[in-house]
């Protein structure tokens, strides 16, 4: 049954039989087979069908939550039981905010030097995703701020505060102000990511107006904009400083006190090993400390 349930939690995540299969490795009809199979074996239908994948039952659903929990705990003692005969081993999947990989290496470096046999696989992610995949056993862990918007189901450890800058060409020195960063022409980030969230609900207490002309995704971008001299941009404050920044462009420390960013893992127990591991390195490491 093991299999059955990690092929339907394919198709709920991939929600196309097709894309389904090919993820597995399989054939389409090997899946459907197994659905069908999984099916007869529950006594309920998983899946809406028509010409196409039309989502899942009230039951499928339901399912859907004990085969994210059978199968974690079946991956689990599986390494487990390998970690016991060769020590900690295997990939470990990390969801990183964008805003937070200029500090990643602080935590997977010492986690690789004493695992030796383990890798870690970094993947840029919204706080959004982090949690949703956490939860669909596509992620191991998150990297993700923990104060500010609904985390789900986890444990989560602090690991630093983030701070923010304002980075211009002005010539003033010293700290800056939200109320003086609103005045600014700015340049943000897009307002799926949580880091402009946070920054918007600054600039509204500041009694401002968040509407920047310029959004984007991309770091590269926004400073491309700041170094002609036209606009402002608000970054956290570990982004700004590991960034090289253009010729004349500097950064300022807001005030105020952040915002707290953590690891999230899964709310089980027992954990993997390699989670259990990286939880470790968490409580016994001090350089995220600033």
């Amino acid at each position: 049954m093991i299999d059955k349930l990690s092929m339907f939690m394919a198709l709920a995540r991939e929600k196309h039989f097709g894309r389904a299969a090919e993820s597995l490795g399989i054939t389409q009809p090997t899946l459907s087979s197994a659905i069908r199979a999984l099916e007869e074996q529950l006594g309920v239908q998983l899946v809406r069908r028509g010409s196409r994948f039309q989502g899942l039952t009230p039951e499928g659903e339901r399912v859907l939550g004990w085969a994210r929990r059978i199968v974690a705990d079946a991956r689990a003692m599986q390494a487990e039981m390998q970690a016991s005969r060769k020590g900690v081993s295997g990939l470990l999947r990390i969801g990183v905010i964008p805003t937070a990989m200029p500090r990643i290496a602080e935590l997977t470096g010492p986690f690789l030097r004493r695992h030796p046999n383990a890798g870690v696989s970094i993947l840029s992610r919204s706080s959004d995703e982090i949690r949703d995949q956490i939860e669909a056993l596509e992620l191991d862990a998150g990297v993700t701020y923990l104060d500010s918007e609904p985390l789900g189901r986890v444990q989560s450890l602090p690991l630093y505060r983030e701070t923010y800058c304002l980075i211009d060409r002005s010539e003033m020195d010293g700290p800056a102000d939200w109320a003086e960063t609103a005045t600014r022409p700015l340049c943000l980030l897009t307002p799926d990511m949580q880091n402009r969230r946070i920054v918007t609900r600054h600039l509204v207490e500041a009694g401002a107006d968040a509407a920047p002309r310029v959004e984007s995704t991309s770091m590269l971008a926004i400073l491309s904009h700041v170094a002609t001299g036209d606009w402002a941009a608000i970054l956290p404050r570990a982004l700004a400083r590991g960034l090289p920044l253009p010729e004349g462009v500097r950064a300022r420390d807001l005030t105020g006190n952040g915002h707290m960013v953590g690891l999230v893992v899964a709310r089980r127990e027992p954990h993997p090993p390699l989670v259990e591991a990286l939880l470790r390195i968490v409580s016994s490491i001090d350089t995220f400390n600033q």
